[in-house]
């Protein structure tokens, strides 16, 4: 299978009004969504759509809620004016762990009959259950897939939603890294990273994740809350759900992005 483990760590750094860093261990699944159901045949511990020790749902995914992700990603790239005949698509995510998800982003990785990385899809989630898409065309080429964007969706409540991101994606045989940067004004606030390396999908090694990293994604959520409590212990501004808007005209427009 093309579908595969990425094991490795998550940092996120503020640098703006002072400095506070969190590291997280984890681990993700790398699913070509053309195997769905071959991962979940080979695989005893996921499920697909059904109760297990992890579950892979299609509706975690896309707004509305997909029904057949696979579908409902390519019918996407088509409205974004792509032809993704012969294409794999990649999801980078966690599953359902005892029932319970929270990814505060998901990558699909959009590759065409080639295997150049074309499109890079950002599913970001907030706490509010919400859910958003960017859609990521390459600024230039080399080796790192670079795109930018505006910010168009509330996330944290320790930052405004006036600001840019920019997303790097360094796409390798043996690795994967992520980089989101966010600034305001031209000033770094928020860096983001993920550095994954790849780990063969089998049933010893999601064993073998679920004992070194249990309860991944109920620890990602207590994480997060961790670290907002403690940037308000600190004193950082709190941008209240629904009071911070997004002021058109005062960042540049995006480059290579068409979300929705």
């Amino acid at each position: 299978m093309r579908s595969h483990l990425l094991e490795g760590k998550v940092t996120h750094l503020r640098t703006r009004p002072f400095t506070n860093r969190l590291d997280h261990a984890v681990f993700y699944f790398a699913l070509d969504l053309a195997e769905l159901e071959e991962v979940t045949r080979r695989i005893r511990l996921v499920r697909r759509n059904r109760p297990g020790v992890l579950t892979f749902r299609d509706g975690d995914h896309l707004d509305p809620p997909a029904r057949d992700l696979e579908v409902a990603v390519r019918q996407h790239l088509r409205d974004h004016g792509e032809d993704p005949e012969g294409w794999r698509v990649t999801l980078v995510t966690n599953l359902r762990v005892f029932g319970y998800v929270f990814n505060p982003a998901s990558f699909f990785l959009c590759r065409d009959a080639a295997g150049e990385l074309r499109i890079v899809v950002v599913e970001v989630h907030n706490t509010h259950g919400e859910r958003h898409l960017y859609t990521l065309r390459p600024e230039r080429q080399g080796a790192s897939h670079v795109a930018s964007m505006d910010k168009d969706f509330y996330v944290s409540p320790f930052i405004d939603m006036v600001g840019q991101y920019t997303v790097r994606v360094r796409d390798h045989r043996t690795s994967l890294r992520i980089a989101i940067d966010e600034s305001q004004g031209g000033e770094p606030v928020l860096h983001t990273s993920l550095v994954l390396r790849r780990v063969r999908l089998t049933d010893r090694a999601v064993a073998r994740m679920l004992v070194r990293y249990p309860f991944v994604t109920q620890k990602t959520i207590g994480a997060i809350h961790l670290h907002a409590w403690r940037l308000w212990r600190r004193g950082a501004h709190f941008y209240r759900h629904g009071e911070a808007t997004r002021r058109r005209g005062d960042a540049a427009r995006p480059h290579g992005e068409a979300a929705p």
